[in-house]
């Protein structure tokens, strides 16, 4: 299975994209905003194709790969904004982050139709369907005549995809767009996905248990600061729910493999009068 540890470090580079984008004064609000939104989204997706086609070209665990994009997209960040943070946003977008429908949030609309769109594509599509085959066993997916390299890139491009519309919608909440933003994001998605039953072997998750598992780190990890936790204590303990969940989870591929094992039926007995001893009368 592949990992992008880059998340973090992607969402605050198209931030400050989209920040730099929507704050430009020779745009009318509608123009900059919808620029924005497409700026943000473009720019997560230039850093998954970046991972994408060098973990694939070169064959370099994603591991490595996503790690110096983790350097590389926090320095542009850093380098482009002048380490400095961009608000004042227009109030038409900051109006969208504050609106609700029928008292939900529209962020939250947004996000759940995110969640929707992917379990969708995981479980109806061809591509998500050749995701969990090549999670399961790449080799079986390249002898069937497909590519698995391809379909790796494109999922590199979709996660990018949807850090950028994190981006935008991390900046409708806080209205600022930050070179800092998502420091250690990488833990808490990783944690995320865990707990909700991702296999970081590959070939096994869902969207809806990915959506429980966020949900259960945003209340652990504010109840840890309403215990006065500060973020040191709290990224221990993300860090030990991660190693539980991944030791958990390879003891529950054992236990699965081991009672396959057991109920394989069993192969058919020779009988001894039956067996071929050569020529000459047979009983």
């Amino acid at each position: 299975g592949g990992i992008d540890l880059s998340v973090g470090s992607v969402l605050a580079l198209a931030t400050i994209v989209g920040g730099m984008i929507i704050t430009n004064e020779n745009l009318s609000p509608g123009t900059a905003i919808l620029l924005s939104v497409l700026g943000s989204a473009l720019t997560g997706c230039l850093c998954g194709v970046f991972n994408g086609v060098v973990c694939e070209r070169w064959k370099i665990h994603s591991f490595i790969v996503t790690l110096g994009m983790l350097n590389i997209a926090r320095g542009a960040a850093l380098q482009i904004s002048n380490s400095r943070t961009i608000s004042e946003f227009p109030d038409a977008f900051n109006d969208v982050g504050a609106a609700t429908i029928f008292g939900v949030p529209v962020i939250f609309l947004i996000a759940l139709a995110v969640v929707l769109a992917g379990r969708f594509i995981l479980a109806r599509t061809v591509f998500g369907r050749m995701i969990y085959a090549i999670g399961n066993n790449e080799e079986a997916v390249r002898l069937s005549g497909h590519d698995p390299s391809v379909y790796k890139v494109v999922a590199f491009i979709v996660c990018g995809g949807m850090v950028g519309v994190a981006a935008i919608i991390y900046m409708m909440r806080l209205n600022i767009a930050s070179p800092i933003l998502g420091v250690g994001f990488e833990l808490n998605a990783i944690a995320a996905v865990v707990i909700g039953g991702t296999s970081m072997s590959g070939g096994k998750g869902s969207m809806i248990g990915t959506l429980l598992g966020a949900s259960i780190m945003g209340v652990l990890n504010n109840g840890l600061l309403l215990l006065g936790m500060g973020d040191f204590a709290r990224q221990m303990v993300t860090g030990l729910i991660i190693v539980v969940a991944v030791i958990i989870d390879k003891y529950r591929a054992q236990a699965f493999l081991r009672s396959s094992y057991e109920l394989a039926p069993a192969p058919p007995r020779e009988e001894p009068h039956l067996r071929d001893t050569g020529p000459g009368p047979r009983v």
